[in-house]
């Protein structure tokens, strides 16, 4: 039998606790959207953030919706951790601005810290 690709079970023998975890997949999509090496964070979302829609015609180049799908895979099959932030950001997925794209970039930086979670 071998490991599934993406998620996998961890037993401890200690105390019988099962744990589920995606952190191939958590270093997969880090590797993807090219924030392998970012700096880790200790929260998905940070105190001050208030993301507002835009009118803004302007669109910036960056892959969201493909962003904010992987993610949202993360949270509804391991990371419950990370529900809030990813649905908060899911919001703007028809005109994504800058602030919300650095908002994405920070759920990355709380994974990049927090595979095993």
């Amino acid at each position: 039998m071998t490991d599934s690709k993406y998620a996998f079970v961890l037993l401890d023998g200690e105390d019988g606790s099962v744990t589920m975890c995606q952190h191939r997949y958590v270093d997969d999509i880090l590797k993807r959207f090219e924030m392998e090496e970012c700096k880790a964070v200790a929260s998905p979302v940070g105190v001050s953030s208030r993301l507002m829609s835009s009118n803004d015609a302007r669109k910036i180049d960056v892959p969201f919706r493909e962003v904010v799908g992987a993610l949202m895979h993360l949270t509804t099959a391991t990371r419950p951790d990370i529900a809030y932030a990813v649905s908060f950001v899911s919001r703007f997925m028809e005109n994504p601005q800058e602030e919300h794209w650095v908002a994405v970039k920070r759920i990355f930086r709380y994974l990049q810290g927090n595979k095993m979670h």
